[in-house]
């Protein structure tokens, strides 16, 4: 680990801003308080807001109602110096709409921050979403299916047993038309 003499150093002749500022990727620095402390245009274009917006208020109340408490266990286990990888929840943007976002974050836990990458994956939410509807509508369709299987098969076996026992209870011994036996003999075996 450098000694902060030597990363002010580094900082001095390697500036890591355009790094940050030039990353498609959604890039941040938290405090273990739960405010961010820098954000990058990319997290700020995405969610619609700006960098002091984000920075003014707590984190959560950038996070999906419905996500705010895994959020908060997972941010416990990140105070306790675990590091987070590919973790999965709802952000919402400015003009309220919801942004599926992965996270890998890893704490310095003697700074009390948290520097994080992000990715946006709503576009995958949303293939997921349509395929399991469409999953869900196929189901529903082959259950239907063997519904009308189960109904055709019952609804035809009370005829063929009742045209099977007239088969059985016919004698054929009387009549003489060769052809009249066989049509009788395709039918019973048809039957």
């Amino acid at each position: 680990m450098y000694s902060d003499d030597t990363l002010a150093e580094v900082n001095k002749i390697y500036s890591l801003t355009p790094f940050f500022e030039l990353s498609s990727d959604l890039l941040c620095i938290a405090g273990f308080d739960g405010f961010f402390k820098k954000v990058n245009p990319a997290l700020c274009k995405l969610l619609g807001y700006s960098d002091k917006e984000l920075l003014d208020q707590p984190i959560n109340s950038f996070i999906h109602p419905d996500d705010r408490i895994l959020t908060e266990k997972h941010r416990e286990n990140i105070r306790n110096g675990k590091p987070l990888l590919n973790f999965e929840n709802r952000y919402l943007s400015k003009d309220g709409k919801t942004v599926w976002l992965s996270w890998t974050s890893m704490p310095v836990h003697d700074q009390k921050l948290v520097y994080a990458i992000a990715k946006n994956i709503t576009h995958i939410k949303q293939h997921e979403s349509e395929r399991n509807q469409l999953l869900s509508e196929v189901t529903k369709a082959n259950q239907r299916l063997k519904q009308l299987n189960y109904t055709t098969a019952h609804d035809l076996r009370s005829p063929v047993s009742n045209l099977l026992a007239v088969f059985s209870l016919m004698d054929t011994d009387h009549i003489k038309d060769p052809e009249t036996l066989e049509f009788i003999r395709i039918l019973k075996t048809a039957s």
